[in-house]
């Protein structure tokens, strides 16, 4: 093959990342395995593996293997240089038991994945805002995790405690309880079930009470680059900083690579999923998508049934005619991520199907 027919060439890559290193292949328009060859999971390992499927002809997209993860910076640098970059799940456990498992046929299978157009997810640019405040969340749900067992601990050492102990903060409201344990003094000898609780006791309100500013502080955070990022979506009904984080979360900094709002909600795992046989017709929840977008929309959709006047007229309706609460919150759901996608996509409003619950024209 002559050197110009090499540069016109025509070529797929395919990326199986890893921790420390990442194993990169290359095949032709054909699917024929053409090089493939590991590279150190560094900022100059990553412009040696673009560089090196270059060398081989014209890339014209990049399957990669964990955008989420291992290959999260990857696919910024190969997005940077002007690269297609497609998000490729691991090979099935079928396909795997057939054809075996090794860092190169991971690797050359995300390269087919891409070629075939069996892979075409596009995904998160992980670059802005959005990022942000996806990896603050991270530390605010560990803190309030965190707080939750510390309160949890503080609970259940009260319910043995000595009677003294217990009776002294009895009923007590949490904040107050807090407050009245950290001032506890449990003396130098700890050898007395009693001093050794109240030390126990006091160290875990301390901790609560820290976890506390913690989380207050996130909040202060997190909240003015949510509105940064999306006010129109706080300015929806019963959506909170909390909620709004969350959603943002999912749909990442390019919310455009949702080709539609049906897209979106499967996503969030609220489009109804056909479940009819014979003359039987009916949809099913959507147990898969984000379940943490999921547990957000669910969230919303409580806060419109108790506060919204619109919603709870729907739900008395929906009532009447015989819907059961379960269908009646899956419809809701799916409207609401129907307002989220316009919100974050900025998509029209007569681009998305109306319901009975859409806003008049």
């Amino acid at each position: 093959m002559t050197s110009m027919t090499h540069d016109r060439r025509r070529i797929t890559g395919g990326v199986d990342t890893h921790g420390l290193t990442h194993h990169a292949a290359v095949i032709d328009p054909l699917g024929r395995h053409l090089a493939d060859r590991e590279f150190p999971a560094t900022v100059q390992g990553y412009r040696d593996l673009l560089d090196w499927m270059r060398s081989h002809g014209t890339l014209i997209a990049v399957g990669v293997e964990g955008t989420g993860a291992y290959g999260a910076e990857l696919a910024r640098v190969l997005t940077a240089a002007g690269v297609t970059v497609v998000d490729v799940d691991r090979p099935d456990r079928k396909t795997r038991r057939m054809r075996g498992k090794s860092d190169p046929i991971d690797a050359y299978a995300a390269a087919t994945a891409v070629a075939s157009g069996r892979a075409d997810g596009v995904p998160k640019s992980r670059d802005g805002v959005v990022e942000g405040v996806r990896v603050l969340r991270c530390a605010r749900r560990s803190a309030v995790k965190a707080r939750t067992q510390a309160m949890n601990q503080i609970r259940g050492l009260l319910v043995s405690a000595p009677a003294a102990l217990r009776e002294q903060v009895a009923r007590m409201e949490r904040a107050a309880l807090i407050r009245t344990l950290a001032r506890l003094r449990a003396g130098a000898d700890l050898s007395t079930p009693l001093a050794a609780t109240k030390a126990a006791l006091r160290r875990l309100a301390l901790r609560h009470q820290a976890l506390d500013e913690e989380i207050t502080e996130l909040d202060g955070e997190i909240g003015p680059l949510v509105k940064q990022a999306a006010p129109g979506l706080l300015a929806l009904f019963g959506i909170g900083p909390e909620t709004a984080g969350q959603l943002l979360a999912s749909a990442g900094d390019n919310p455009e690579r949702m080709r539609s709002e049906a897209a979106f909600a499967h996503l969030a795992g609220v489009a109804p999923i056909p479940a009819s046989s014979g003359r039987t017709h009916r949809h099913r929840l959507n147990r898969g998508g984000d379940r943490a977008a999921n547990n957000a929309l669910h969230t919303i959709v409580l806060v419109r049934m108790r506060y919204d006047e619109r919603t709870r007229a729907y739900v008395a309706r929906r009532t009447k005619e015989g819907m059961s609460k379960k269908d009646i919150t899956r419809c809701l759901k799916r409207f609401v991520a129907r307002e989220v996608y316009r919100a974050l996509t900025g998509a029209p409003a007569e681009h998305t199907t109306r319901t009975d619950l859409a806003p008049a024209a």
